[in-house]
């Protein structure tokens, strides 16, 4: 997070009052990272409330602001373009979850964006304040690859400068999978081995990291069940999430995890990749 230095703020043309502008001069102010501000609308001309944002900013003393308005063939691939041509490292939006019915029918564009956008993205959900909250970051502790342990390098690290930009508290998620008969390795067939396993790996994990017992929650079931469970008993503001890209860009490239938590989340959301997913997924925006 501290390394930061540019940010595109999505703002949205039907609301006023942005959640994302918001979260993104709490960040700035830490930073010092260039704001964007972006309007994605083909119907209408909003350049004069950007100029009046942009000033407004100045005189907040957000010294290094531009502004656009923009729009290509859709709402995520207008955002994904600006970020590259401004080569922002994050992008901050306000997420409404769409109509049900509409979402069976349709992918939603946040859900497009998640995937497709090589930086980091940081999906806003509350006008809560992140100061003095409790911040999560969900990880997989008894996956021990090297993209994953990058990965939750990577989560941990934006965990905790986000703790300490909202002087809060940083816990850890982490679900291990129910017992499976079928499983050709016997750890796997009862719960009490695979847990004494996660708890192996946990006392590692805890040692890298400094996390003490207390903010350490480990437990049996599916992540997208677990981790909003979790997030709504700790009461916490953010969300910290990854996803892991092994084979191509096509498809679901979240894993469906981020996705799937995203409207059953109360708080912010931040989703991160791995730098080799990132660049990927660049190098197809540029062709």
């Amino acid at each position: 997070m501290q390394a930061i230095r540019s940010i595109l703020v999505v703002l949205d043309p039907e609301h006023a009052h942005s959640r994302a502008l918001t979260r993104a001069k709490l960040i700035a102010g830490v930073t010092g990272a260039r704001l964007h501000l972006l309007m994605c609308d083909k119907r209408h001309d909003h350049s004069a409330l950007l100029s009046v944002l942009s000033r407004q900013l100045h005189d907040d003393g957000y010294d290094n602001v531009s502004h656009e308005e923009a729009w290509r063939d859709n709402l995520h691939d207008t955002i994904i373009y600006v970020q590259q041509a401004e080569g922002c490292e994050l992008v901050i939006k306000e997420h409404r979850p769409d109509n049900p019915l509409k979402k069976a029918l349709l992918t939603p564009d946040d859900w497009k964006l998640l995937r497709q956008c090589p930086c980091a993205v940081l999906m806003v959900k509350s006008e809560r304040p992140w100061t003095g909250g409790r911040i999560l970051a969900a990880v997989d502790v008894g996956n021990q690859d090297e993209d994953h342990r990058r990965l939750h390098a990577s989560i941990i690290d934006h965990g905790h400068d986000i703790a300490a930009l909202a002087k809060g508290e940083l816990h850890v998620i982490s679900a291990h999978p129910s017992p499976m008969l079928s499983a050709a390795d016997p750890v796997y067939q009862l719960s009490e081995t695979i847990e004494a396993r996660y708890r192996e790996a946990c006392e590692a994990f805890q040692a890298k990291y400094d996390i003490s017992e207390e903010r350490l929650h480990v437990a049996e079931g599916p992540a997208d069940v677990l981790i909003p469970h979790t997030e709504q008993r700790l009461d916490a503001v953010v969300t910290v999430i990854g996803t892991v890209c092994r084979t191509g860009i096509t498809g679901a490239l979240i894993g469906n995890t981020a996705e799937v938590v995203l409207d059953e989340l109360k708080g912010d959301v931040l989703v991160l990749k791995l730098e080799e997913t990132s660049t990927k997924l660049a190098e197809r925006v540029r062709g």
